[in-house]
């Protein structure tokens, strides 16, 4: 049984390897069906738990998913990337809760949290977008030019 889940493991990572090898050539993006099995692909490896497959896939389906449960689908995946300490899938976060949605207003302390996380993960532009919200504020969080200047000082 274990044998058997570990060719399991084996075949998705395989698969979702090759799909993201196929996600750089352009004409396998406009081909429907083969689009169809790399976004199983995707999936299959955000299911599984892999975090780096998370924040991609979750990406995909914020921006170019089908329908609102894609994009409620896309910001799941990108929470669960975030927490597991992908960078790029907390800054994604906060620039989500910046702009808000039809069922959600902008949150700036949602905003900060998620850009504070994606700082100390590494993100190159957390810095910069931290001092831009503490420079002009936003809903919910009022502007604070001291703090504003350190992010501004820690971009660069």
């Amino acid at each position: 049984m274990n044998l058997l889940r570990v060719y399991a493991r084996c075949r998705t990572e395989l698969g979702y390897r090759l799909a993201q090898q196929l996600f750089r050539v352009s004409w396998c993006l406009r081909q429907p069906r083969l689009w169809r099995w790399m976004e199983g692909r995707f999936a299959r490896q955000a299911a599984a738990g892999d975090a780096q497959a998370q924040a991609f896939y979750g990406h995909i389906l914020l921006f170019r998913g089908q329908g609102l449960a894609a994009r409620e689908e896309g910001v799941r995946l990108l929470r669960l990337a975030a927490d597991a300490g992908q960078a790029g899938a907390a800054y994604q976060l906060g620039m989500q809760a910046l702009q808000g949605n039809l069922q959600q207003a902008p949150d700036g302390p949602e905003a900060c949290r998620r850009l504070e996380q994606a700082l100390k993960a590494g993100h190159p532009l957390a810095a910069y977008q931290l001092a831009r919200l503490f420079r002009e504020g936003a809903p919910g969080l009022a502007a604070d030019t001291d703090l504003a200047a350190e992010y501004a000082r820690q971009a660069g």
